[in-house]
């Protein structure tokens, strides 16, 4: 790597191609590269004047802006730390996460947000806006401003590998969040590991779909495609919109779009609803972020006419860990989520023994990308990393060409009665079935055989499947044992910010509901 560090890359990035188009808020204006760079040095002059030094920590919580974008690259480059929170957190989520993280400095747009800034002054915790004041101004604001900034300031920094440039959390679906910081080796390592998979250049276009203060969204969507010298479009309401993402697409010429399951499937119920009279002309589609039913996989390549590449990565390894390679690279397999991308991984059981090719046991990584540890959690280093590895605590298998298949997480296999049970197989077929949209499968206490299998599912559009329906197609699909033993039939189920479906939350809610068949929507 000529420059290990992330800022590196995206200076390198901006010296090459000083004139392409970077940055895009759909129908509004265009950020070249080197552009950026100047909007990123001025925030950054501006950061030092507010007194943010070294190691400081940074809150920043936006919508999907420009103003995000900008004040994220100078955090790092001023060599604080970066860590992005959801717009969308309560007061107790951003006390807990201002603190957790011993954050100096709120972040917000213009606009700014109540609940962060109420728990920003209950931790007496200083607050600044940050305004992009235009293309032809040259300028991001910081106000209130403190002291007049010295914009040569900056051009004397150098960083660092080991600076701690981003501070995000898991999304602690069965524990305590836990603080993973991640340096400018970690993301710089990420990003080529990216580029080089799926061959990113400066003729490559992308939209935004996931939110940036998640590790998918910013490192594969975002800083993947600036340190390549590409170009992003941002939706111009700073999220994503069905109605809007393929007119975005085709004006801008996006190449490609990466997404996790539950938007794919909005994507195609709308493509099946109203299609677009002509799409673009994409080289790949690529999933992450949990696990894609391999039916939604075929039906998402016959509507778009391109090859979907399923991925795995996780935040503590700085995004991607393995993916499906470009067809001229190999074969991409349904279910499954591809070959390691730049690190070593192995298939280790509870004694750190490697496993023999078709053998389950925990996935385990370790490489430039792979955080040093967690902040101030020994217990949780300790589980996690061990023998010389970091333990994912995913179960999976390589087959004989070196592709890994996930089982699940080890948290999330069903024991009934002895029999290991992995959720995703069941949510494969129920979301096979022609007249269900989404599916999720979950276990539950059960009194005989200590664990059972229910399952939740959402009809397609226009379609009434009933319980009856659903254990017939699984009976006539799955293994007996493996068959739900109850169906909840809903409208919605609950997700993170970033589209994962959390089964234990899923499981907690239809346990409250289990004398109705038909059951609420969540938040209803």
């Amino acid at each position: 790597m000529a420059d290990p560090t992330l800022t590196g890359l995206l200076t390198e990035a901006a010296q090459n191609f000083p004139s392409r188009r970077a940055i895009s808020v759909s129908g509004k204006f265009d950020v070249t590269h080197s552009l950026l760079q100047r909007l990123v040095h001025r925030a950054a002059s501006r950061l030092i004047a507010a007194g943010i030094n070294p190691g400081d920590v940074v809150a920043l919580t936006f919508p999907n802006t420009i103003e995000f974008v900008i004040t994220f690259l100078a955090v790092i480059r001023v060599r604080a730390t970066a860590a992005p929170l959801n717009p969308a957190y309560t007061f107790d989520e951003f006390e807990f996460y201002l603190s957790d993280s011993e954050s100096k400095l709120l972040l917000t747009n213009k606009e700014g947000n109540e609940s962060a800034q109420l728990a920003a002054d209950k931790l007496m915790i200083p607050h600044l806006k940050a305004e992009f004041t235009g293309v032809d101004s040259e300028d991001v604001t910081l106000s209130p401003e403190k002291s007049e900034p010295d914009f040569d300031s900056v051009s004397k920094i150098t960083n660092d590998p080991q600076d701690i440039a981003l501070f995000l959390h898991t999304s602690g679906t069965t524990s305590r969040p836990k603080g993973v910081p991640l340096s400018q080796l970690n993301l710089a390592s990420s990003v080529q590991n990216i580029k080089s998979v799926y061959k990113l250049t400066h003729s490559d276009s992308t939209v935004i779909v996931l939110p940036l203060f998640h590790v998918h969204g910013l490192l594969a969507g975002l800083l993947s495609s600036l340190a390549s010298g590409a170009a992003v479009t941002l939706p111009a309401a700073g999220r994503f919109s069905a109605s809007t993402f393929w007119s975005d697409m085709k004006k801008y010429e996006a190449t490609w779009y990466t997404a996790v399951p539950t938007i794919h499937q909005i994507i195609l119920d709308r493509h099946f609803s109203k299609p677009e009279p002509v799409y673009p002309k994409l080289r790949f589609i690529r999933s992450c972020s949990a696990s894609l039913a391999p039916v939604i996989l075929a039906r998402l390549e016959e509507a778009f006419c391109a090859p979907v590449l399923e991925a795995y990565a996780m935040t503590e390894a700085t995004h991607l860990m393995s993916s499906n390679p470009l067809p001229e690279n190999g074969p991409h397999k349904p279910g499954s989520v591809g070959k390691p991308v730049g690190q070593e991984m192995a298939i280790l059981d509870v004694n750190g023994i490697e496993q023999e090719t078709g053998q389950n046991g925990e996935v385990c990584i370790r490489g430039g990308n792979v955080t040093k540890g967690y902040k101030n959690n020994p217990e949780a280093n300790k589980t996690a990393f061990g023998f010389g590895w970091f333990h994912t605590g995913d179960i999976g298998y390589l087959d004989s060409d070196g592709y890994l298949h996930l089982v699940g997480r080890i948290k999330e296999l069903i024991n009934r009665g002895g029999e290991k049970i992995s959720p995703i197989e069941v949510d494969a077929v129920l979301l096979s079935h022609p007249d269900i949209a989404q599916g999720v499968a979950f276990g539950v206490p059960d009194d005989k055989y200590g664990e059972e299998i229910n399952c939740a599912v959402i009809p397609r559009e226009g379609q009434n499947i009933d319980e009856e329906e659903v254990l017939r197609f699984c009976k006539k699909n799955l293994a007996s044992f493996k068959v739900p033993k109850k169906v909840f039939i809903t409208d919605s189920l609950p997700k993170t910010a970033s589209g994962k479906i959390q089964r234990r939350i899923v499981s907690e809610h239809f346990l409250s509901q289990i004398s109705t068949a038909k059951v609420p929507k969540f938040g209803a």
